[in-house]
């Protein structure tokens, strides 16, 4: 909740536990968990694993619960609102916990599920004192729900947490308001135990003194009949509507705040919110997901990496806010940019973590392969990235820094130059950028051309014709930049012989594959939209330059089998670079790329993908981690790096779209699912997909944004199908598409 503070552990305190009853007496109660944690020794832990069985198809999850002895079973659905297209319910801090219960015993039995929370992470602001928890209910439109507010007040970023239950006929929801969560818990575990509900004293609990901690809990109860069923629904919600960065300069209002306040007293409406429309959010997701789940001729690992790892989406450190005043004052007219402010102040500021460990917003050779995530599902946050972005390419900083690799000083953030990010939470991002310190990233070879390459494929999504208008000039102008890169003016732009692009640890010397075909796929894009903005002289320019530059990328770079990695002429530059037809695949994302608008030799552009199946996919591991980043024409690794012998999942999956737009299907679902099998099986990195692992299963950087590229797997296999998006036709920019 914290911008970009992540805690690695799990809060004691904040679980679930049932109660069972028979003719009057309590014959079962346990905490649903398998830990057996210091703290809390009052209460029944330890469930055994054996009896749970747990199911994630993001933003749903099923965890069952088998209760042994007593035929009982437990189904809690976890749902959030995280629904395609939906730029209201998606923004909200809330989710929901359905319990269903199946008594398939010959008695009737009354089952409370209590939901306990801490006021807080476990962290030394949990003990500064202070904090307070009260109960509360709301009735509306005939609904009834009652909880618990946790009011965590600390200088910065106070929030509130909310605990509830839905109060329907026959449920009956109590509360207790507070306890000590670092005690033995002895007091709340007896309270359920008597009678399976709470005390539920009224008012609220007094300050807690510093040293103390405090939690709170709400307990649900109904009787299931004999051989019945019953639903017990709880909610959680939390408020934190107003955030500083760690520069504390700017107060920034999230999102929700537009629909629920900025006031911090948010949470009781929220929760009724959650508890009254969780059915149709499950009835929209499963709209939205069914087709894909029923598509029999895709094979089930795929359809869980499809949709689990859209979890980064919110959990990457994300950022939702509304654009301040100051903030639109600043942007001013846009420089150009029409439809900045509106897009802006319509849906908002949007920005998400490189990584949890890698902690810059937007990272945006990154970006490049995870954007299909949010261009599909949320386009208008991909639009709302792309014009923050834009601005930043049309503004500078002037300021000098140290840069840790070269041990040289050169300026923050260059005009008409594509940022590497736009900002760390630790300082005020979207006002000062470039975060990155390693490399100046003013001399990476691949950040304005993924910027070109972005914009006409977002434009080819959205047929927006004002989006396109607009960045066409940024377009012109980071081009223009690019070109500086072409020193011997073949059309071709050369690496300068360091790591000068997102591999960001592999030496780059002369013309590269990767690179190169990045550059040559925008020299296309540039062509198109010259033709669609009806600018014959740009038009003409670039068409020679691409002329030139695909004839020497492959005099330079063609061996008969495969795109070398560079020309340098080095002990790698033959290597087989898995991302080597990275300007392929955008190109094909774009309904480009074949026919006349052709850049790569169709008949080489499949002998690459067959060569690096062959030796990156299969004669890595035995074919079962994916495709590692570089491979010797002798089948071993390439060890000239550190990152040329790593397997990034996130090039792996664009690699795997790749190839399903090229019509090697089997091979790419072969390839992304020794990804899969690998983290989420192997490693057990569920929900945290790292950015990289090697074959002797050392990772990297866990729970990272590129991993969502399995989305252009999607569209892929949608294009092939005839349903994917295509580049719209026509010459001349219109009337901008409505929201």
């Amino acid at each position: 909740m914290n911008p970009g503070l992540y805690h690695y552990k799990a809060v004691v305190a904040d679980q679930f536990t049932v109660c069972l009853r028979r003719k009057g007496q309590t014959v079962y109660q346990q905490v649903l968990s398998v830990e057996r944690p210091s703290a809390l020794q009052g209460w029944n832990w330890g469930f055994c694993g054996h009896y749970a069985f747990y199911h994630a198809l993001y933003p749903r999850a099923w965890t069952v619960y088998q209760l042994p002895g007593q035929d009982v079973v437990l189904t809690c659905r976890q749902v959030s609102p995280i629904i395609p297209h939906d730029y209201q319910e998606s923004s909200l801090p809330v989710g929901a916990f359905v319990w269903e219960v199946e008594n398939s015993s010959g008695q009737d039995v009354e089952v409370s599920i209590m939901f306990t929370f801490r006021n807080g992470l476990e962290t030394k602001e949990d003990r500064s004192g202070g904090h307070w928890n009260e109960p509360f209910v709301l009735e509306k439109d005939g609904c009834c729900v009652r909880g618990v507010l946790l009011h965590h007040c600390v200088p910065v970023n106070p929030y509130t947490l909310a605990i509830s239950a839905l109060e329907t006929p026959g449920t009956t929801v109590t509360h207790c308001t507070s306890f000590n969560p670092a005690g033995t818990g002895q007091d709340v575990w007896q309270d359920l135990l008597a009678d399976g509900k709470l005390a539920s004293p009224p008012g609220r609990a007094p300050p807690s003194e510093k040293g103390e901690a405090c939690a709170a809990a709400v307990c649900a109860t109904r009787v299931v009949p004999a051989g019945g069923h019953g639903t017990l629904e709880l909610g959680l919600a939390w408020d934190m509507p107003r955030i500083r960065f760690g520069s504390r300069e700017k107060e920034h209002h999230r999102r929700y705040t537009r629909f629920f306040g900025r006031e911090q007293e948010a949470c009781p409406a929220l929760s009724h919110h959650l508890l009254t429309h969780y059915k149709a959010w499950e009835q929209r997701i499963a709209a939205w997901q069914q087709p894909i789940l029923e598509n029999s001729e895709l094979p089930p690992w795929y359809k869980s990496a499809l949709f689990n790892e859209l979890y980064f989406l919110a959990d990457g450190g994300t950022l939702w806010v509304e654009l301040l005043p100051d903030d639109a004052a600043a942007l001013g007219a846009g420089q150009g940019l029409s439809q900045l402010l509106p897009v802006l102040r319509e849906y908002g500021r949007f920005a998400y973590l490189e990584g949890q460990e890698y902690r810059m917003y937007n990272t945006y050779d990154v970006h490049f392969y995870a954007s299909f995530a949010l261009a599909m599902l949320w386009p208008k946050l991909e639009l709302s990235l792309q014009y923050d972005m834009a601005a930043a390419v049309l503004n500078e900083d002037t300021q000098s820094r140290l840069y840790l690799m070269s041990g040289q000083m050169a300026q923050v953030k260059l005009r008409n130059v594509v940022p590497h990010d736009i900002g760390e939470p630790d300082d005020e991002p979207w006002q000062r950028l470039n975060a990155y310190l390693i490399h100046d990233t003013a001399g990476w070879k691949d950040l304005n051309l993924k910027f070109v390459l972005q914009v006409f494929r977002d434009y080819s999504f959205t047929g927006d014709a004002a989006y396109l208008q607009d960045m066409w000039p940024v377009c012109q102008a980071v081009m223009d930049s690019e070109l500086r890169f072409d020193r011997d003016g073949d059309g071709l732009i050369e690496n300068s012989g360091f790591a000068d692009q997102t591999y960001d640890a592999w030496v780059v010397t002369g013309a590269s594959a990767y690179c190169g075909g990045l550059w040559l796929a925008a020299v296309c894009v540039m062509c198109r939209m010259a033709e669609i903005m009806g600018s014959g002289e740009v038009l003409q320019k670039y068409a020679a330059i691409l002329a030139r530059g695909s004839a020497a990328f492959e005099r330079l770079l063609w061996n008969g089998k495969y795109y070398n990695y560079d020309s340098g002429g080095g002990p790698s530059s033959d290597s087989v670079m898995a991302d080597q037809l990275a300007g392929q695949w955008f190109l094909r994302a774009c309904g480009l790329g074949e026919g006349e608008s052709e850049v790569f030799p169709r008949s080489h552009v499949l002998s690459a993908l067959r060569t690096i199946f062959e030796l990156n996919v299969l004669g890595f591991a035995g074919g079962t981690m994916g495709a590692v980043n570089g491979m010797r024409p002798s089948g071993v690794p390439d060890t000239s790096s550190v990152q040329s012998d790593e397997v990034w999942v996130g090039v792996v999956y664009a690699l795997a779209a790749t190839m399903i737009q090229e019509g090697l299907v089997q091979e790419g679902f072969r390839t992304a699912e020794g990804c899969y099998r690998t983290v989420w099986e192997r490693l057990g990195m569920a929900f945290q997909t790292p950015e990289a692992y090697c074959q002797r299963r050392v990772f990297r950087s866990l729970a990272y944004m590129r991993p969502l590229s399995i989305w252009a797997m999607q569209l892929a296999l949608e294009q092939q199908a005839g349903r994917g998006p295509r580049a719209p036709a026509g010459k001349q920019a219109g009337t901008p598409a409505r929201p």
